[in-house]
């Protein structure tokens, strides 16, 4: 079988390269636009299919909380042709498979091979809101209010950040995440009510005052 999903083996090296365990980009299929997001795989996740790659999720634009969750490598997409036929609306065929062939052939053109920056706001959003959800936090907690260092774990070593919880922050306080972005042992805190959020200035003062 050829890779016709070749695009996201290079995009997943991409993503490692810099960082990142969740990506996103627009796809339009049947005249209506999608977000879909890349995942990696967390370190000891069990996957569904052994031959998976990543793990892909596709949201409707017009309604996010609508969304297909997929795995997949460079040569298909571990999904049934009938939850795939419905969720896009796709007519039905007495051949599923070649439905799903050509899906694939379809949906390889609009893979980046690399992380796009330029990312609109409706992205960010869902990337934030999958991030905290993956680092078991309240998707609605947006707002930073300080950063601390972690503890010691049993075995003496540093605890780290998650990688969640980094790239949650090189999203939301860009500025921020650029002073601490190489001291893995310290965390970002959000909080869901905005009056609680801080400015990057008065964090980093805390942060300097409760070193003293």
């Amino acid at each position: 079988m050829t890779n016709v999903l070749e695009n996201l083996k290079y995009l997943k090296k991409d993503m490692e390269a810099k960082g990142w365990v969740i990506d996103s980009f627009i796809f339009r299929y049947n005249d209506e636009d999608f977000i879909v997001l890349i995942k990696l795989f967390a370190e000891n996740e069990k996957k569904k299919n052994a031959y998976a790659l990543l793990k892909l999720e596709f949201l409707r634009l017009t309604d996010v909380n609508i969304s297909l969750q997929v795995e997949a490598n460079a040569a298909k997409l571990f999904v049934d042709a009938k939850p795939l036929r419905e969720y896009f609306g796709i007519s039905y065929s007495e051949n599923l498979g070649s439905i799903l062939q050509q899906f694939m052939e379809y949906f390889s053109r609009f893979i980046p091979v690399e992380v796009i920056d330029n990312k609109n706001e409706d992205q960010l959003k869902v990337m934030v809101s999958s991030l905290s959800k993956s680092d078991s936090e309240n998707p609605n907690k947006l707002y930073c209010y300080q950063v601390r260092r972690n503890g010691i774990k049993s075995d003496g070593s540093l605890a780290q950040r998650s990688n969640f919880n980094d790239n949650k922050s090189r999203i939301l306080r860009p500025f921020l995440y650029e002073k601490f972005k190489n001291e893995k042992n310290i965390s970002f805190c959000y909080s869901a009510k905005q009056n609680e959020e801080s400015t990057d200035e008065i964090i980093l003062a805390n942060y300097s005052n409760n070193k003293k």
